[in-house]
């Protein structure tokens, strides 16, 4: 994270703003590139970490135009950890890799492919 004093938003203040469905907040994602119009979305999650049903819908719909990833693991000012990471489609999910330089690796295949 470039500004290790930011902190997560909590988003609780605008459950009511959609009148139809009071329920709804907003989901926030962890990653993106654009990239010639084509954008890479991700979403991190620490082993064992639920995803909330607003993130998988999100995820979901996303994968239908654009490149998402599930990575599980961990970056903070102590550590980085890429112990998984998935390409989303859909209901389903592929497993692409693991480690930080896979990572890598797939980030620079995806912006050479543009």
């Amino acid at each position: 994270m470039r500004n290790s004093q930011a902190t997560h938003v909590d988003f609780g203040f605008l459950r009511g703003a959609i009148k139809s469905n009071p329920k709804v907040i907003p989901v926030n994602l962890d990653m993106v590139y654009e990239h010639k119009g084509h954008f890479l979305f991700a979403e991190w999650k620490r082993e064992n970490e639920e995803i909330s049903e607003g993130q998988k819908i999100l995820l979901r719909n996303l994968a239908k135009l654009h490149t998402v990833l599930l990575i599980i693991g961990h970056s903070d000012e102590t550590s980085t950890e890429v112990k998984d990471f998935y390409w989303v489609r859909g209901l389903y999910m592929t497993h692409v890799g693991k480690g930080i330089d896979s990572l890598k690796d797939y980030i620079d295949d995806w912006w050479n492919e543009y």
